[in-house]
C-alpha cells in the first residue's frame, strides 16, 4: 500500500525543486505506477499548477510539457502532421484511454522504464529533455544518467526527421511490449542518417545510428540484410515474455518492415 504523509501543490518550479531534495519526497505525475507500490512517502509534490500540461509548437520544434498526458500525444494534430502516425502508434496500445488520460509524459520519460513505448519512440526522434537544474540534455544521454532529484520540465522534439515509424510486438493488446522499435530518417549532406531505437529488450531503450548513401527502392532481401546488420548492434535479454534470441529476431523483422515502409511510402 502507498502511504503519503504530506501533499504539496507547488507554486513554482523552484519550490518543487527544493522540496524534492528531501530524501523521501517524490514528484507526482499521473500516479499510475507509483500508486501500485508498497512504500511510505513523506512528501508528494504536485506540479499541476505550473502550466506544464501544454504542447507548444514553433517553426522548428515541439515542446511537450512534463504534465502532458499520453492521450494528448495521441491526439495532437501538429505531431501527426509532422511525424505521421508514429507518435500516436507508440501510445495507443498502453492499457486504455482512461489510463492514457492520466499517465504523463514526464513520468514515462523520467522513470526510464525498460518497457516504455514513449521513451523508445522519442529516442528515435533524437529528442531532448529540459531539466530544471541541469538544463537541456539529449534524451540519449539522459537515459544513461543515474536518477537524481532534478525535475523534468519538458521534452523537446526538433522537426528534423523526414520520416518516422514506430511498431511493437505484444502478447496481448494492452500488455507490456515484448519488443518495441522506432525508426527515423534524417537527410544530411546528401546522405541518409537513420536512427533505430529498440525498447523492451527488456532493458531500457537503446539507440543505434546508421548512415547510408541515399537508398533506392531496394528489394525485400536487401532490406532484411540492412535490418540484420542494425539489429546485431543491440544487446537483448530474456524474461517471461521472450528470450534474447526471439527478441533479436523480432528486431530484424520490425526494422526491415519500417525501412521498407519509409523507402516505399515516405512520410
Amino acid at each position: 500500500m502507498l502511504t503519503i504523509n504530506h501533499y504539496v501543490k507547488a507554486k513554482t518550479l523552484e519550490e518543487a525543486y527544493q522540496l524534492n531534495q528531501a530524501r523521501n519526497s517524490r514528484i507526482m505525475g499521473g500516479m499510475m505506477w507509483m500508486r501500485l507500490g508498497n512504500t511510505r512517502i513523506q512528501t508528494i509534490i504536485d506540479l499541476s499548477d505550473l502550466e506544464l500540461d501544454q504542447i507548444e509548437e514553433t517553426e522548428d520544434t515541439f515542446r511537450i510539457g512534463a504534465m502532458c498526458t499520453l492521450r494528448q500525444l495521441e491526439l495532437h494534430e501538429g505531431l501527426r502532421s509532422v511525424f505521421g502516425n508514429g507518435i500516436s502508434e507508440c501510445v495507443r496500445h498502453i492499457v486504455g484511454i482512461q489510463f492514457r488520460n492520466q499517465a504523463t509524459v514526464g513520468g514515462s520519460i523520467f522513470g526510464r522504464f525498460g518497457f516504455s513505448d514513449v521513451l523508445t519512440a522519442l529516442l528515435a526522434l533524437d529528442a531532448s529533455v529540459e531539466l530544471y537544474h541541469s538544463g537541456t540534455v539529449r534524451l540519449s544521454e539522459f537515459i544513461k544518467q543515474k536518477r537524481d532529484n532534478d525535475i523534468l520540465v519538458s521534452v523537446i522534439i526538433e522537426k528534423k526527421a523526414s520520416c518516422f515509424r514506430y511498431n511493437s510486438v505484444r502478447q496481448t493488446k494492452t500488455d507490456f511490449p515484448v519488443l518495441a522499435c522506432g525508426v527515423a530518417k534524417y537527410e544530411e549532406d546528401g546522405k541518409e542518417t537513420w536512427y533505430f531505437s529498440i525498447g523492451a529488450r527488456p532493458m531500457k531503450a537503446d539507440l543505434v545510428k546508421k548512415q547510408w548513401e541515399i537508398l533506392p527502392d531496394i528489394s525485400e532481401e536487401k532490406t532484411r540484410e540492412y535490418a540484420k546488420e542494425v539489429a546485431s548492434k543491440f544487446v537483448y535479454g530474456s524474461n517471461m515474455r521472450g528470450s534474447a534470441k526471439y527478441r533479436q529476431y523480432l528486431a530484424e523483422v520490425l526494422i526491415s518492415r519500417q525501412i521498407r515502409s519509409i523507402i516505399t511510402e515516405g512520410k
